[in-house]
Order: C-alpha cells, then sequence, then structure tokens
C-alpha cells in the first residue's frame, strides 16, 4: 500500500532560535503546515519546502498567554487558532500579499517554453508571499486540552471539563459552552436515556476529534476511558448531545479517526491502538481490531514501546502511522495489515550489531497526497532534528531547528481503484511511477504496430515461453522496476499527482496532478501534454482515470463551463479537447471504472450510472461514443457519498444460472460490487421477472435488466479483485473473486462447479468464501497463474561510510538505513486446495488443481501443501479427531508427481516428523519399491536417504543394492557413482547422508576419467606433421595409474569394497554375455572399472565366443555398422540404387579409412608424397564452392560419382573434420594421391571408383569407429584372442586378423580358443555365403591364414612348437616394426587419435553422453577426431 523509500531529508529553519519546534499541523489541503515552538508560529510551504513567515511573540505578551501548546486551520486556510498555557485561543489572519507577490519563483532561462500563458499558471510553481496577523485573543480561564476545527466553529476542551464552541470570525457571535458532566452516556444508543454520568465529575477531555461520516465526537478522557459523543440534532448544545462508552478501556491516550472507513482509533498506555467502529444498529462502540506489534516479530521490543503518542491517517486514509513515547514509527493498512516498523532490523540496529537510539517523535503530520511523512523529533533523542551554536560566556544557544520529511510511494489503488490497475502493480511516488517491467514483446494482446515498433533494449529479452501464460513471463521476469519519471513541464505546475493508471497490458500510463492529464508510452518512451495548457489547466480529473482499449477514460470538471464531464482521449492522438468525446454529467463524480465495453460511474448523489462504449467505425479518426445505458440509485443504502471506496462490475453471481453449460453468460455485466466504508456489497441483475427473449427484440430496444437489493459478501476489505477474461479451463479461478482484507489475509469467493453436467440439487451452494493468510501485501493478482503480486520494504545501511562523525548532528545515513521497494510474488493455490479438503469439496479441489497441473511450481504447490499441514498436525499438542494429512495424501496421489512430493517434503522436514507422514503416506519401503517399478530412479535414490535414517543397516544395504543395480542396467552413471559411495559408506558404519550431487574432487565422480587419462591410450600422431608410414606409438601398462586407482585399491581388502567389486563384475559379465559391448565400454569408462584386469580374469570364462555370427549380427546392430555389400557392374547402379544412395551420402563423410582390402595388391607400390594428398582433402573441407570450382577441369562421370554426395549432405556434417584421413593406410599412399593438382591426371577405373564408393558406403560413422578400435585394443591387451576376430571381421581389418592368428601359433593360446577361432570362422564363411555376401571378400582375403591355422592345429601336439619368445607376444602385443615392412605399415592393434580438445578421452564417453544429458561438464565434454 505505502512503502518507504531513500532516506528522509532534513529541512532546516532558515531562523535560528532558542527554541525547539514541537508540533506541526497541516493545513486542509497539506499545501501549509503551521509548526510552533513555545513563542513563534511559523508557517511552511509543501512544494518547494520552504518557511513562508515566522510570528515571533513579545516577551510581554507571552508572559500573559504564556507558551504555544497547539494549533487548528480553519477549513478554508484563511486562519490559524493557537491555544495559550494561560487559556487563551489566539486567531491569525492569513493575509496574502496580493497577486503578484511571491517569496519563490522559479527562473527560467532566456527562450524557455515556460511561459505564463494563463492568469493562475505561474501562482502553482511559487511559493506564496503571506503575512499573519493576530486578531483579538479569547480567554477561556482554564487550560486548553484540545482543539478541533469544525466547518464555521472551532471546538475548544478545557481542563474544567466543558467544551467551547468558538465561531471562527471572534467574539461577534459569542461562544457556547457545554459542560461534560451534563452530557448523558451510556453503553448504547438503545438503552433508555438515563440522566448525566455522575462519575464524570472533574474529569475533562484529553484529546478530541470530529468525524464527519459518522457525526460525532470520538474523545479520550482523562482516566483513559473512550468516548463517542453525537449531536442528536444539528446544534451542539447540551442537551442535544449523546454518548457512549467503549466499554473495559481506560488506558487511553489520543485518538484519530478515519473518515473514509468510519473507524475511530484510540492509541492506549499498553502501546497497542484499538480500532472501533460504531454500530449501526444499536449505536454502540464496537472493536473492530487492533493495531499490534507481535511478540512473533518485535521479540525485544513489543511491549517495551511505552503509551501511544500519535496516530497519523494518511490523506486517502487507506493507513495509519503510529508512534510511540519512546520512540519509533509503525505503518498499518486501514485493517490491520502490518506494512512497516522502524523499531527493529536495519532501523534499530548498526551494521557493526550496537542498537540505536530510536527516533522520539513529538508532532507528526502528512504531507499533501501522503508522499511525505513531515516529523519533528524530540530534543536529543538522536534524531539530527537540529544543529546548535554555543554563544560565548553563556550566550543563549541559538539553534537552527529541522523537520525530517520521510518519503513515501504508494499504490494506485489507494486513491484509483479501477479494474485495469488491479492487473498490474502499479505504484506512484511524488515524481515518478514504479511498474513491473516485463517485456512488451510478451504481452499477449499487444497489437501488431507495436510489435514493428520494437527497437529499444527493452523490448529485446528472449521469446516467451508459450507454456505461460502472459503473467508469468511479463511480471515474474526479475525483481527491478520500471521507473518512468513523470514529465517536469507538467510536475511544475500541476504537483501532487492525484491519480494515476495503467491499461491491462501495462504499457500505458495516465497521470492526473491538480490540473489536466498526461499519458505515457512504453512502446515510444514518450508523455504526451496537453498541447494548449489552458485546456489542461481549465479541467481538473474528479473521479479517477481509466483506460479502455486505446483510450484514457476521464471523470472530470470542466472549470469554463462549470460542468461535470465524461471524456474519452485517444492514445495515439495529440491530447487535445478537439480529438476528445466529451459527455456532459449532471452529478459530481466519485468513482469511476471499466468493465469490457462498459463504464461505471459513482457519483456525489449516491447513484451508479452505466455507460456503454463503442469505438466509432465511420470517422476518419478513430473515435468513441459513450450512451447512457441505465442509472441505479442507492442513496438508500449508502450514509455518505464518501464511504464508497471502490465501485466495480462484475460477471460474478450467485443465483443458480452458474453452469458448466452456460459459460457464455459468465461474460455479461451481471452485478456490481460496492465496497462501502470496508463492507463489500453485491448487486445482482433480478431475473426474477417475466424474461424477454433476446431473438424478439432488437438490440437497441433492449432494456437492461434492473438489480436486487444489496448483499453484503464480506466485512473489513482493503481491495477487491476479479477479472473480465474467461477462460473454459481455469474458470475455478477466473470466476472467483479475490479480497484483501488486511490483518485476516486474503478471501476468494470461489464457484462450486457440478461435476460431469450433472443437474446440481437446488441446496447446494454455488459459491463458498475461503480465508488464507499470505505473507506479503497483495497488490495485484495473476487469475490463471495462481499468483498475487505484492511489494515490500528492505532496507541497506550505510553508516559505515561515514566513520565517526564527529560534528553535533550525526549524518541521516548513519541513521536511517536506506529503503527501497522490491517486488515480491506469492504462491496462494495450496491455501484454497487446503481449505476445500477441510470442507470435504475434494471434487472441487480436484478439478481446480488439475486445472492448474500445468503452472512450472504445481508441484511445489503439493509440496508446500503437505508441509504446512504435516506441520501443524505433527507439533499440534492437543490430539486431532479428524486429521487432514491422510486426505492430502490421498489427494496428491492423483497426480503423477505423488513419489517426488512425498520424498521433497520430507528431506525438507525435519526428522522428528518422518513417522507421522510416513504413516499417512505409506511405509517408505513400498514408496522405494514403487519408484523402481516407474523407473524413476533418482525419487528412489531420496528415499533411500529416508530408508538409511528409519531403518537398520542391512534394509538400507539391500535397497541400495538393488537401486544399484538398476542404474546399472539403465546406464545412470552418475547415480552409479553416489550408490558406490553409499554403499561405501554404510559398510563403513558412516550414517551420514551423501550429499546428492558429488564435490568435483571426488575421485570415484570423475574415475573413469582419471583412469583412461592416466592411461594415454591416444596414440597420438597428427597427420599434417608426419610421413606414412611412421609414427611414434606410446605403449602403456595394463594397470592404471590415475587418483582413482589409487582409491579404488585403497582398502580393496574392506568387505565393502568386495561387495561393490562384485556387484560391478556380476555387471560386465552380464553385458558381455548379452554381447552389449558398448554398453561395457560406457560402464567401464563412467566407473573406472578396470576392465582389461578383469578380462584377463575372465578370459576363459565369460570373455568368450560361442556365437561368433551372432556377436557380428550384435555388433553391427550396436554400434550402427551397416553389412557390407557387393559392388555391382556399372558406375551408375549405387547411385540410381535408392537405398545404396542414401547409404552412400550419409556415410561419405563419417567414415574416416579406407579399408586395406581394395589395396593389398598395391602394397610394393613405393609411397610418393603425401602432403599433396592432404593439401588436397583439406581443400574440399573449404565447401561445396572451391570444390565445384576444383573439379571444373576433371571428368563429367567422376564428379557425379564423388562430389554429389558431398554436396547433398554439406550442411549434414562438418566437412572440416570429416576429411582428414584416418589412418596411414595404403589406401592414402595408393590410389588417393593420384588426385593431385592437376586433375585431368585422373587414372582411376570406374570400377576401382566403383570399389571407393561401396567401401565408403559400408563404412559406420565415425565415433562407432573410434570405439570399436579403442574395445579392439582392450581386448588384445586382455589376451581376448575370440574378440578380437569378431572386431576384426566388423572392421574388416585383416592386419588384426593376422596379428591375431600370429598369437594363436603360440603354446600360451589353449587349444579350445583356437578350436573357437577357427569354428566360428567357418561358421561366419557359411552364414557370409548364405545371407550376407558382402563379408566373402574380406573372407576370401584372409583364408590363406585361416588354412595355416587348420594346419597348425594338427601339428600342435609337437613339442617343438613351444617357443618361449612367444610369451611376451601375448603379454605385450607389439607392432611389427616399421623397417620390417615394405612400404607403408598395415594398422594393426593401436589407433592414433589427435584429442580435439587438448586430451585424449576415452572413446565411450560420446556415446555415454547420448544416453545420459544430466552428466556435469567435466564428465563428459571430450570429443574424439580420428586425424
Amino acid at each position: 500500500m505505502y512503502f518507504l523509500t531513500g532516506w528522509p531529508r532534513r529541512l532546516l529553519c532558515p531562523l535560528k532560535s532558542e527554541e525547539e519546534p514541537f508540533h506541526i499541523q497541516p493545513s486542509s489541503q497539506r499545501f501549509y503546515f503551521a509548526v510552533l515552538s513555545e513563542t513563534q508560529l511559523s508557517i511552511w510551504f509543501s512544494r518547494p519546502s520552504v518557511l513562508i513567515v515566522s510570528y515571533i511573540e513579545s516577551a510581554k505578551a507571552a508572559a500573559q498567554f504564556g507558551f504555544y501548546q497547539q494549533t487548528e486551520w480553519k477549513p478554508d486556510d484563511s486562519m490559524i487558532a493557537v491555544a495559550a498555557a494561560e487559556g487563551y485561543v489566539l486567531l491569525f489572519d492569513i493575509v496574502g500579499g496580493g497577486d503578484d507577490k511571491y517569496l519563490y519563483e522559479p527562473v527560467y532561462p532566456k527562450g524557455s517554453p515556460r511561459v505564463k500563458v494563463t492568469p493562475g499558471y505561474k501562482e502553482e510553481q511559487c511559493a506564496p508571499a503571506l503575512s499573519l496577523e493576530m486578531k483579538k485573543p479569547v480567554d477561556l480561564e482554564a487550560p486548553i486540552t484540545s482543539l478541533q476545527s469544525l466547518q464555521e466553529d472551532l471546538l475548544v476542551c478545557t481542563a474544567d471539563g466543558f467544551l467551547h464552541i468558538l465561531h471562527w470570525d471572534g467574539v461577534s457571535n459569542g461562544r457556547k459552552a457545554v459542560s461534560l458532566c451534563t452530557i448523558p452516556f451510556s453503553l448504547d444508543l438503545q438503552s433508555s436515556r438515563g440522566g448525566p454520568c455522575l462519575d464524570l465529575d472533574g474529569v475533562h477531555i484529553r484529546d478530541i476529534e470530529y468525524c464527519v461520516t459518522l457525526d460525532g465526537f470520538a474523545v479520550v478522557l482523562d482516566d483513559g476511558r473512550l468516548g463517542f459523543i453525537t449531536p442528536t440534532s444539528n446544534r451542539l448544545t447540551t442537551d442535544q448531545l449523546q454518548g457512549v462508552w467503549a466499554a473495559d478501556v481506560t488506558d487511553g491516550t489520543c485518538v484519530a479517526v478515519n473518515n473514509k472507513y468510519r473507524l475511530m482509533a484510540f492509541g492506549c498506555a499498553s502501546g497497542s491502538v484499538l480500532v472501533y467502529t460504531i454500530d449501526s444498529g444499536t449505536g454502540s462502540m464496537q472493536l473492530s481490531h487492533k493495531l499490534e506489534l507481535t511478540p512473533k516479530h518485535y521479540p525485544d521490543i513489543w511491549n517495551k514501546t511505552g503509551p501511544v503518542k500519535l496516530i497519523r491517517w494518511s490523506p486517502d486514509y487507506s493507513v495509519a502511522m503510529v508512534t510511540w513515547e519512546c520512540g519509533g514509527l509503525s505503518m498499518w493498512s486501514v485493517f490491520g495489515a502490518h506494512l512497516i516498523c522502524t523499531l527493529g532490523e536495519d532501523f534499530a540496529y548498526r551494521s557493526d550489531g550496537t542498537k540505536k537510539e530510536p527516533l522520539k517523535i513529538s508532532s507528526m503530520s502528512w504531507g499533501a497526497e501522503g508522499y511525505h511523512l513531515w516529523v519533528i523529533g524530540v530534543s536529543g533523542s538522536g534524531s539530527g532534528s537540529s544543529s546548535s551554536e554555543e554563544g560565548m560566556d553563556g550566550a543563549p544557544r541559538l539553534q537552527q531547528s529541522g523537520i525530517l520529511q520521510f518519503q513515501f510511494i504508494k499504490s494506485a489503488l489507494t486513491v484509483n481503484p479501477c479494474t485495469s490497475n488491479q492487473e498490474q502493480v502499479l505504484l506512484h511516488g511524488e515524481d515518478r511511477l514504479y511498474l513491473t517491467c516485463g517485456d512488451p514483446t510478451q504481452v499477449h494482446n499487444a497489437s501488431d504496430q507495436h510489435q514493428a515498433q520494437n527497437s529499444s533494449p527493452l523490448h529485446r529479452a528472449g521469446p516467451t515461453p508459450s507454456s505461460l501464460s502472459q503473467g508469468l513471463s511479463t511480471l515474474l521476469g526479475h525483481k527491478h522496476w520500471h521507473v518512468v519519471q513523470i514529465h517536469s513541464t507538467y510536475l511544475e505546475s500541476n504537483w501532487p499527482i492525484r491519480f494515476a493508471a495503467i491499461d491491462s497490458a501495462g504499457q500505458c500510463m495516465a497521470v492526473a496532478g491538480r490540473r489536466g492529464f498526461a499519458h505515457y508510452s512504453l512502446f515510444t518512451r514518450k508523455w504526451k501534454l496537453f498541447g494548449n495548457i489552458t485546456q489542461e489547466q481549465n479541467m481538473t480529473v474528479t473521479g479517477g482515470l481509466a483506460w479502455w482499449n486505446d483510450f484514457v477514460v476521464v471523470a472530470c470538471y470542466n472549470f469554463i463551463d462549470r460542468q461535470e464531464e465524461l471524456r474519452l482521449y485517444l492514445r495515439s492522438s495529440n491530447l487535445d479537447n478537439a480529438f476528445a468525446n466529451i459527455s456532459k454529467l449532471h452529478e459530481h463524480t466519485l468513482l469511476l471504472n471499466v468493465f469490457r465495453n462498459m463504464i461505471i460511474l459513482f457519483r456525489a448523489d449516491c447513484s451508479i450510472c452505466l455507460y456503454s462504449i463503442e469505438r466509432r467505425q465511420d470517422s476518419p479518426n478513430p473515435s468513441a461514443c459513450v450512451e447512457l445505458l441505465q442509472e441505479v440509485s442507492m442513496s438508500r443504502y449508502i450514509p455518505h457519498p464518501s464511504l464508497v471506496v471502490s465501485v466495480t462490475l462484475t460477471s460474478v453471481r450467485t443465483e443458480t444460472g452458474i453452469t458448466l453449460k452456460a459459460p457464455q453468460q459468465a461474460c455479461m455485466a451481471e452485478s456490481i460490487m460496492l465496497n462501502l466504508a470496508g463492507q463489500l456489497i453485491m448487486l445482482q441483475r433480478d431475473r426474477s421477472g417475466p424474461q424477454v427473449r433476446e431473438k424478439d427484440t432488437s438490440p437497441s430496444q433492449k432494456k437492461l435488466l434492473p438489480f436486487c437489493p444489496p448483499v453484503v459478501l464480506a466485512q473489513c476489505v482493503e481491495n477487491v479483485w476479479t477479472t473480465c477474461r474467461s477462460n473454459r479451463k481455469k474458470r475455478h479461478l477466473l470466476e472467483a473473486l479475490w479480497l484483501s482484507c488486511g490483518e485476516a489475509g486474503m478471501k476468494v469467493w470461489l464457484p462450486l462447479f457440478p461435476r460431469d453436467h450433472r443437474k446440481p440439487h437446488s441446496f447446494l451452494s454455488r459459491r463458498i468464501m475461503l480465508p488464507f493468510h499470505i505473507n506479503i501485501y497483495p497488490l495485484a493478482v495473476l487469475f490463471e497463474d495462481a499468483l498475487v503480486l505484492g511489494a515490500t520494504n528492505e532496507t541497506m545501511l550505510y553508516d559505515t561510510l561515514q566513520g565517526n562523525s564527529s560534528g553535533p548532528p550525526e549524518p541521516l545515513e548513519a541513521l536511517f538505513p536506506f529503503c527501497t521497494v522490491e517486488r515480491t510474488s506469492q504462491i496462494y493455490l495450496h491455501h484454497i486446495l487446503r481449505q476445500l479438503l477441510v470442507r470435504n469439496l475434494g471434487e472441487q479441489a480436484l478439478m481446480l488443481a488439475q486445472s492448474c497441473a500445468t503452472l512450472p511450481y504445481f508441484p511445489h504447490v503439493l509440496e508446500l501443501m503437505v508441509h504446512v499441514v504435516l506441520e501443524e498436525e505433527a507439533t499440534s499438542r492437543e490430539p486431532i479427531p479428524d486429521p487432514l494429512l491422510p486426505t492430502v495424501a490421498k489427494f496428491i496421489t492423483e497426480f503423477p508427481l505423488f513419489l517426488q512430493t512425498i520424498v521433497h517434503c520430507a528431506r525438507k522436514t525435519e526428522y522428528a516428523l518422518w513417522n507421522y507422514l510416513f504413516a499417512a503416506v505409506g511405509n517408505p519401503k513400498d514408496l522405494f519399491e514403487e519408484c523402481l517399478m516407474a523407473q524413476d530412479l533418482d525419487t528412489a535414490a531420496s528415499y533411500l536417504i529416508i530408508l538409511q535414517n528409519m531403518e537398520v543397516p542391512a534394509v538400507s544395504r539391500q535397497h541400495a543394492t538393488l537401486l544399484f543395480n538398476t542404474a546399472l542396467e539403465q546406464g545412470k552413471w552418475d547415480l552409479c557413482r553416489h550408490m558406490i559411495r553409499f554403499l561405501k559408506a554404510i559398510g563403513s558404519g558412516e550414517s551420514e547422508t551423501p550429499p546428492s550431487t558429488p564435490p568435483t574432487q571426488e575421485p570415484s565422480s570423475t574415475g573413469g576419467f582419471e583412469f583412461f587419462r592416466n592411461r594415454s591410450i591416444s596414440l597420438s600422431q597428427s597427420a599434417d606433421n608426419i610421413t606414412a608410414g611412421k609414427f611414434n606409438l606410446q605403449k602403456t601398462l595394463s594397470m592404471p595409474s590415475g587418483p582413482s586407482a589409487k582409491g579404488w585399491s585403497k582398502d580393496s581388502d574392506c568387505a565393502e569394497n568386495m561387495y561393490i567389486d562384485m556387484m560391478l563384475w556380476r555387471h560386465a559379465r552380464r553385458l558381455l554375455e548379452q554381447v552389449r559391448l558398448k554398453d561395457l565400454g560406457c560402464f567401464s569408462a563412467q566407473l573406472g572399472f578396470e576392465l582389461i584386469g578383469w578380462l584377463c580374469r575372465e578370459r576363459t570364462r565369460v570373455a568368450r565366443v560361442d556365437d561368433f555370427v551372432g556377436a557380428l549380427k550384435c555388433l553391427h546392430k550396436d554400434f550402427l555398422w551397416p553389412f557390407p555389400v557387393i559392388p555391382a557392374c556399372s558406375l551408375s547402379s549405387p547411385l540410381k540404387n535408392g537405398r545404396s544412395r542414401t547409404v552412400l551420402s550419409t556415410q561419405l563423410l563419417k567414415s574416416q579409412s579406407a579399408d586395406s582390402l581394395l589395396n593389398t595388391d598395391m602394397d610394393t607400390v613405393p609411397p610418393p608424397a603425401t602432403t599433396t594428398s592432404h593439401r588436397w582433402l583439406d581443400g574440399l573441407g573449404a565447401g561445396p564452392k572451391e570444390m565445384d570450382s576444383a573439379s571444373s577441369h576433371g571428368a563429367p562421370q567422376t564428379q557425379e560419382a564423388f562430389l554429389s554426395p558431398l554436396i547433398n549432405k554439406a550442411e549434414e556434417c562438418s566437412i572440416g573434420s570429416a576429411t582428414d584421413l584416418t589412418e596411414t593406410s595404403s589406401m592414402v599412399d595408393g590410389d588417393w594421391t593420384v588426385v593431385d593438382e592437376n586433375f585431368s591426371t585422373l587414372s582411376l577405373t570406374q570400377s576401382e571408383l566403383e570399389h571407393i564408393s561401396m567401401e565408403l558406403a559400408n563404412k559406420g560413422p565415425h565415433k562407432s569407429q573410434v570405439q570399436l578400435r579403442y574395445l579392439l585394443h582392450v581386448f588384445m591387451e586382455a589376451g581376448c584372442l575370440e574378440w578380437c576376430v569378431v572386431i576384426g571381421l566388423i572392421l574388416r581389418d585383416a592386419n588384426v586378423i593376422k596379428q591375431v592368428f600370429s598369437f594363436l601359433d603360440s603354446t600360451e593360446v589353449p587349444a579350445e580358443t583356437v578350436h573357437n577361432v577357427r569354428t566360428g570362422l567357418l561358421a561366419v564363411d557359411n552364414w557370409a555365403s548364405s545371407d550376407c555376401l558382402g563379408y566373402k571378400p574380406f573372407l576370401n582375403l584372409i583364408r590363406p591364414q585361416l588354412q595355416r591355422l587348420m594346419e597348425s592345429a594338427v601339428e600342435q601336439v609337437q613339442p617343438e612348437a613351444f617357443q618361449p619368445a612367444s610369451v611376451s607376444k601375448l603379454a605385450e602385443p607389439t607392432l611389427p616394426r616399421t623397417e620390417d615392412s615394405r612400404g607403408p605399415v598395415p594398422l594393426g592393434l593401436p589407433l592414433p587419435l589427435e584429442p580435439s580438445s587438448g586430451s585424449g578421452s576415452h572413446p565411450m564417453e560420446d556415446s555415454a553422453e547420448e544416453e545420459q544429458e544430466e552428466q556435469s561438464p567435466e564428465e563428459g565434454s571430450y570429443d574424439c577426431t580420428l586425424s
């Protein structure tokens, strides 16, 4: 509502004086402030805040009258009355200095556009020159306790128990006095009028204030009793006064009345404020609510504040400011929502933790429109309210006294509660507007012409997430405000800003000050002011502003015609009356609102007018026409027009018409909502009369239905929110009525819909009012998003900047924190669901929850609901006969998030409440098993932590093992690593919960990488800097040497590690049995599993291959490796045949190596220099354009066969990396190097070219090739020769087969293995002959070795075959030496890798990345390319 901002300002009085000011009183419009010190009366102006005149009493007169005590203004600001200590009332006339006399004037540079146009224009910006003239004093012969100004009279209370009624024009009309003893008091006005109360003898009135709307005086007597005195007729005479008591209160200190809400706030000695209202039936005083600090929020100070000293209602009566004898300020909304207090947090403590002295206040007053609070501090209270100079030799001290000015910004709802303000949070300060700054491009109803202009930085935010409605994306982006500075030209002549409005899209604002108005657009970032200043100064906005589409709707008074008017101005045209649509009104307008295409006005004669607005199509300029539809008189129900806080049209209704079948009726303006002094009154249309069928009447003749008598819906209502939008999916939220009720929190009047279109029973209610508490002050409701938006005060200390200030006035920065206003929001859905469940309306709760299930924070809503109910019930001291938690638990099971909700809630709750929770929701073991069945492993892991705390270790180990095996099976490596740590922790007796995310230094989390990084598997070589046939091979040991290996083996003797290893071995065995080599590689890389050592042990057991053909087929499928096809005879066939063509084009760039199959004959060719070939291939990488030019010399057939697939797929793969050659195979040195710069010398035959293209088509993806080569290396090191043969077959690498056969000659190899290889290869040969002819050429190629193997199998029994040298061959297979081979080296077991990211990584990482996206960056971001 109201928010403190910045630091307070200190206004120093220019006149030095010995006296300190102690009292401040504003004039009725709050443009002038009277400030009293003992013998001085000063008048200050509000803007600029300057001293205008000071009257200093002579010493002689001061001795006669006594010191000044308090003061009061005449309502027309022409006189001031001052009460003096000796019982005198001094009356002063305020005399203006004439038309052209100003104390301060603005000075403009020459040529400035600001010139004096209208007679009244200049004086608005100047401080007037005034003088004070004292009239004859009035002697009342008793000390004066209180002054109260009435229209024509001045009421003075004296200490002898009399009320004196003086005329403002002095003695001429004489004066009357009423004795308090003669006023009859009772507890209510119904009881028989008793005589005068005897116990009022010797009692006088301490404080009195007149309430216009209650027509009576709220009084505090000097014995602490509270009362209310009403005149029973218009004259204030003794026999016409009647009083009522407030029962059981004897410690009253002061009073302030709220005219808009008919409330009386009485301060008490206990420190609390009692707010009373008058019961309209009996006339008795009823306690409405209390304003007091709670021990929960202010434990140190709540009962140590001392008596209440002052209460001040803001000018719009929406907040009350309270101060106590011990100091401090505190602010509450009208019905008790606490907004701010300076007795705690940064206001009360310095940044070093020491306590500050609270600011003690002797007097305070709100400034114009509530933008400032003027405060006079008690001298020496640390308020820094004065600076003094010590004279010489005991001369009197002269001080420059000061006034503190606290600055506020307030919600636009306080004075202009129109519908469009309710969907946006709009705050306005003295000279600026604060709005929630969404991105305008995301607003769903922004028109296209604006979208085209989106060039400013404001419009450049990211695209709107389609799943969220406008509210979320626009209004929850961040905590910052969009601050719009109000145009200074408008502000200078029309300060203060009285009304502000924003359109429902949040893009256009309008403000109205003393005269005229101005509007601003976020799209153009410009203000529009009246071009003709006379037009601006000749109107004043009376009933507020609202937006309707592109029009500003204004209810104003025209000074020239002396006429109330309703005007519509188009936003896009110039601000001028020529473009306005003006309708004359008969009465003064107090409130204005817009609902769809209707305007509703509330007028001073207590009547409501409905108008229709239509956009005119015929005129060239867009304009609107306004037509009166209906008038409704409310004077029977409204005692005083100023009591109406807001009026709004709404589609909300109670009658039986709300069904699911008739949503179209929900859009019509069905009822009027009126907030009458906090009572929400609803007038519905009366459908009881004969209904005319709509088709019988033309729309123009259609008469609107009359309204029924009003119904009171709620009490203590501060704000009402309703929307005119409709949404079939969220009807509960959009057809509800939202109320803000001060300290009672919020209420929602929710519609109840019958389920499944059934006809509802007539006795079932159609709506229900549900109360709920939220922690913020609500300023807007996002209906579809189930959110309340608000704002809150935040403070920042800057006291350390000053150091120790030596001067007497401590700087304000050290005394007060810097205040800012932050946006807040809160979910309310869980409150409503819970209230519905409490009232056994579970069906409605389910419908509501299902309509909101798509909201991003819906899981959080369910969690909050469980959490709040659990905390309340589990910690309750009394037994709960019908607990809500089981109901809530059953309700949540309706949603798929049930398991996550329960476990998240449990982990955020203390352990002591878990038993209660799981007694309601089910055994955690069962829930764990449900998670496993639903494959939700992460949630299962959370349940495991709960089981670990609630069950014995054996149970948690059993469940952990289950989860570990499932995670292994699904390849959830992160989870596997956590499970290993968890199992170790259980085993070693550590009971602490493992953290949910591993620290980066955890060895097991990067174990796979460390293991492979330190093994230097990548036999690194770069194709660009080595000559063909020469490369260096770094051979490493089989055992890992990284830190993870040490961590792995450090307590390997521990039984727990053995247990984990057993599970890992079992999983590896399962993978190998199922021929899932790819998964085996990922498993070993991610978990740092020592694959080679394990394979060595399992060489003769599970690491054998029984079915070579089956294994080969599995590998083809697993690694996406195409089966080889036989080349056809003609060149065009592979390109014309659809399948081959697609395979060719996809795989041409991915395959990195040409096979040795075609080049076995060419091994003898002397290797030419390979540099040209690399240069040519690098040139290929530059893209299709260069290739076209390069190939333009060549034969057309070559171009078609070789280049067209490359161009087709150029955008699919990255050409640069794909065209680097992988191996220094004879292919490179053979055919391809013939293709040099002179392209015309290409000498490949068609059949050879076809071979190349077919072979490229027969290659699998690059990543698979890397992984297969790696696995080949691992199996070779472990001596699993059968697997080496299978991988050699799929890679069709003859050298691998040769190498394996050379090992098979060794005596170390069991005869069974040799036999297995032989039978396996024969089985593959048979299969290839029948099913896959593509393998035949390669099998034919290795046939000689196979023959030799057959023969050696017969000779194996001869003893000389055992060669000791072969042991080393098996243990550490080496590559044939380069010098021995003729020409290029056939690449056998090792493969060169060029690590692209600077470190060789395990080739399985890439596939692991695909399978598991949630891997952390350091675990999978290495990319291997072959070079």
